[in-house]
């Protein structure tokens, strides 16, 4: 690795680097900066369940660590947080906003800006590493943290967790260069990170540090050198001893459950060849008309024709330096160029071979869609971008350099954006919900109470809501949903009914909201329907929209 030129200190790089962070941040997801409090993708159920988790975790770690699984969904079961990603990396960030606000919204919007912000913060620092040019790593990064696979996904909070894959690059590189102690725990530190923030991204990131330690050693000779492998072996034990106490409440649950994703799941999440031509930014927006009636699944891959050209640039560029003897430009070139490909190659499934290979890795029944793989794809592109920009900057007049950087930077803000960001507003909270907040913790139910599979999705509202009172509650939504619930959730669709009473009863349930204006059109016939169980319950708390019950004896 190549290291940064010029006189700029330590301490005020950070500073400008930090700044430039926030600054595209704002600006690339604007106008989210200007309504922390109440904007979001709050129509998507992925999206309340993400607010859901993060504030859960941000709460739980502080008022009762030791119950941190036990989430407050599917009563009576344990350890159901672990039913889908737990966001833990995201949840303990924004605890001392959640604590300090009591505002969940604004707690998961600190993360959201956060997320894109530390993503490029990496990839510059990678890129900076590798080129030696500040100017260069600063846009490539920009290729890399703002493609539109992520804004693709900012209803899934782990998804947007991009951060840990180039900076357990980075670390992965130094530990090469300087093989030690120190950088061991930092390299195992940094692939930990990334696997408590996002499950897809930590096997991603072992398997990129994994790839790379074989390169390495076979490029510069490695295979006898004691410090190297003592240094990697030390970053795989911290890795693990970090990730697996956290890991095993999810083997818990797959054991109970029988949880797994199969090779016909992965087949129907794989990529296909429109998916790297697939993007939603404004600049982009012309390649999703020429694909009307191809068969594109829902993953967006392009990188950017901006990144493409440079990536272009810089592999030749890179190529002519391994032909000058560089410093590791041989090695960089084979391990990004082969990186990339085996990422792109893994992405289009079982079908395509090499996924159906890894499969048999431990953890990848946990996975389902491997068009993400695309994400070390773009990584890749970015990297090589940097190397054609630094080429660029090299052949420019000192004079002008600063000058084509900062109109590179926005250039690629101007192909990548999607300002102003299609944000939804915070639904209305019914009045009832901070009643319920002040009672006694007791296990509740929500309805209409959705029955059909096709609906559970719509019990991710009422997991929003309950960020306003966190009691246990019979209603829930994740990748695992439990067998009794879907067979409880059958019954309880006919609410109010003597055996959805009964099904009550048996969970021990003392509180029950009714949303009124879920029920649309059958409001008249909700209220005729529950006249005669009245005298079971006690109004707590009403409105138009809602009317908040206490269950104070069963049919």
């Amino acid at each position: 690795m190549q290291a940064p030129p010029g006189t700029m200190s330590r301490a005020r790089e950070r500073a400008l680097v930090i700044t430039a962070a926030l600054a595209l941040a704002i600006v690339m997801t604007w106008p989210l900066a200007t309504g922390l409090e109440r904007l979001g993708r709050t129509t998507s159920a992925d999206w309340q369940v993400s607010l859901w988790t993060v504030n859960w975790v941000a709460r739980t770690i502080v008022v009762d660590p030791t119950h941190l699984y036990d989430a407050n969904i599917f009563y009576p079961h344990r350890d159901t947080l672990a039913y889908s990603e737990a966001n833990l990396v995201q949840g303990a960030l924004v605890s001392p906003i959640y604590w300090a606000t009591g505002s969940a919204f604004l707690a998961y919007n600190a993360f959201v800006l956060f997320s894109f912000a530390s993503a490029w913060i990496c990839a510059y620092l990678l890129a900076r590493d590798l080129t030696g040019s500040r100017a260069a790593a600063a846009v490539a990064a920009i290729f890399f943290a703002y493609c539109p696979y992520v804004f693709a996904h900012t209803s899934h909070s782990q998804l947007m967790m991009t951060a840990g894959l180039p900076l357990s690059m980075l670390m992965f590189h130094r530990l090469a260069d300087e093989p030690s102690t120190g950088t061991g725990i930092r390299l195992g530190l940094a692939l930990a990170a990334q696997a408590l923030s996002c499950a897809y991204y930590g096997i991603f990131a072992g398997l990129m540090v994994g790839y790379a330690t074989l390169v390495t050693a076979a490029m510069r000779r490695l295979w006898r050198s004691r410090p190297y492998w003592i240094a990697v072996a030390i970053a795989a034990i911290v890795a693990i001893a970090c990730v697996l106490p956290f890991f095993l409440p999810y083997l818990h649950v797959q054991a109970e459950s029988g949880f797994r994703r199969s090779l016909e799941d992965a087949a129907r999440w794989s990529a296909n060849p429109w998916n790297y031509l697939a993007s939603s930014a404004h600049a982009h927006r012309w390649l999703l008309r020429l694909m009307e009636g191809r068969p594109f699944r829902s993953e967006i891959l392009f990188p950017g024709f901006l990144a493409i050209v440079f990536a272009a640039a810089g592999s030749i560029d890179a190529v002519r330096a391994t032909a000058d003897g560089r410093p590791h430009a041989k090695e960089i070139v084979l391990l990004y160029g082969s990186l990339g490909l085996l990422a792109f190659w893994a992405s289009f499934g079982p079908a395509a071979g090499l996924y159906r290979a890894l499969y048999l890795l431990p953890t990848f029944s946990f996975l389902r869609a491997p068009s993400r793989f695309g994400i070390i794809v773009t990584l890749c592109i970015s990297v090589f971008a940097a190397f054609g920009m630094a080429a660029l900057l090299r052949m420019t007049s000192p004079r002008w350099r600063a000058a084509v950087a900062t109109g590179l930077g926005i250039l690629a803000v101007a192909e990548l954006n999607l300002i102003p960001f299609p944000w939804e507003r915070a639904p209305i909270v019914p009045s009832a919900y901070a009643v319920l907040a002040k009672l006694p913790k007791a296990p509740i139910a929500e309805f209409p109470f959705y029955g059909e599979r096709i609906a559970f999705p719509l019990h991710a509202q009422y997991m929003m809501f309950s960020t306003l009172h966190w009691m246990p509650m019979l209603n829930g939504y994740s990748d695992v949903i439990p067998a009794d619930f879907r067979q409880a959730a059958f019954v309880l669709d006919s609410f109010p009914s003597n055996d959805a009473f009964a099904v009550l009863a048996k969970r021990r349930v003392r509180y029950i909201t009714i949303h009124w204006d879920m029920f649309g059109p059958r409001q008249d016939e909700m209220h005729t329907r529950l006249e005669p169980f009245m005298r079971h319950l006690r109004t707590l708390a009403s409105d138009s929209r809602m009317t908040l019950y206490e269950i104070v004896s069963f049919p």
